[in-house]
């Protein structure tokens, strides 16, 4: 007769019936997996824009010190002992050096 569906048998609808279950269990575990992984990503986000300003505020700290430092006269004998400002200053440009070697590395890795 037309318009009528045909009968489905036991075995056929629990198998749609389970197709189904599994389709909304599939949705649901991708809600929350999106759900857990929602902070992870906001931290990451807001260590690598703390992880840029530590290295601008290590370049504009090394740049300042190196402006500053007084350069020794040729009058004036080096002493064998070296001040704490060029201890410092050696530390911030390691640090510079490699905060953008992360912050290179990290760019690198968003444009894949």
């Amino acid at each position: 007769m037309p318009g009528t569906e045909p009968q489905l048998s036991p075995l056929e609808l629990r198998k749609r019936m389970l197709i189904a279950e599994s389709e909304l269990n599939r949705a649901q575990l991708v809600d929350e997996w999106a759900s857990m992984t929602a902070p992870v990503r906001g931290f990451a986000d807001r260590a690598r824009s703390l992880g840029s300003m530590v290295s601008s505020a290590t370049s504009l700290a090394a740049g300042l010190f190196s402006f500053s430092r007084r350069r020794p006269t040729a009058a004036a004998p080096p002493t064998g002992k070296p001040s704490w400002t060029d201890a410092i200053l050696r530390g911030v440009r390691l640090a510079a050096s490699i905060g953008l070697a992360f912050r290179a590395n990290g760019d690198k890795e968003e444009t894949k």
